[in-house]
């Protein structure tokens, strides 16, 4: 009878953590590729400029599986190449985490770091409307933002048109108003 509860403890302490939760605002911060070792550690991919600030002991992340949204609990943390090497709590060993492959990880809303003036995450420039400086129209939304090595590059879904796609250097976007939603920019002769 005893194994019967702790079983049943067992599973529904895992189930309540599991979450299904579309209001609530996640921003990407990695993805884990593989495991790592038998002591349940994860290679984790990070997509944040905050690496070692996003991953520390006792911070929170989200998983994303396919049933849900896991909130787990950082216990160990440390960077091997390009990647961070992130245990959790709860989960000692290689079969408690080998489900999570290529499963992406988020941090709430709540948990996002400030920026610098003139500095902005993806998520507050996609969808901002991009004014051309010569004319004062609208050309067009911004769509998505690639990641290069010299800078990134916005994807403008112009009007009409085809996507314009806008270098983000200083030359090209002259102005960005969050409050206002709108990007000003010189287009380049190319374009």
């Amino acid at each position: 009878m005893p194994i019967q509860l702790a079983l049943f403890y067992w599973y529904t302490t895992i189930n309540r953590t599991i979450e299904k939760e579309e209001n609530m605002a996640l921003y990407k911060v990695g993805k884990i590729v593989n495991t790592h070792g038998i002591r349940g550690e994860v290679r984790i991919v990070p997509t944040t400029d905050f690496p070692a600030e996003r991953f520390k002991k006792n911070k929170n992340l989200i998983i994303q599986t396919p049933e849900g949204n896991l909130t787990v609990q950082i216990a160990t943390s440390r960077q091997h190449k390009q990647f961070m090497l992130v245990s959790f709590v709860g989960m000692g060993n290689i079969n408690d985490v080998e489900q999570y492959k290529d499963c992406e990880v988020f941090v709430a809303d709540e948990l996002q770091q400030a920026l610098p003036d003139d500095e902005f995450y993806y998520h507050e420039i996609i969808g901002l409307d991009v004014i051309d400086n010569a004319t004062n129209e609208i050309i067009g939304k911004v769509s998505e933002i690639m990641p290069m090595p010299a800078n990134d590059v916005w994807v403008v879904h112009a009007k009409g048109k085809e996507d314009l796609l806008l270098p983000f250097i200083e030359d090209v976007v002259t102005a960005i108003d969050l409050d206002t939603g709108t990007a000003k920019v010189n287009l380049l002769e190319e374009i």
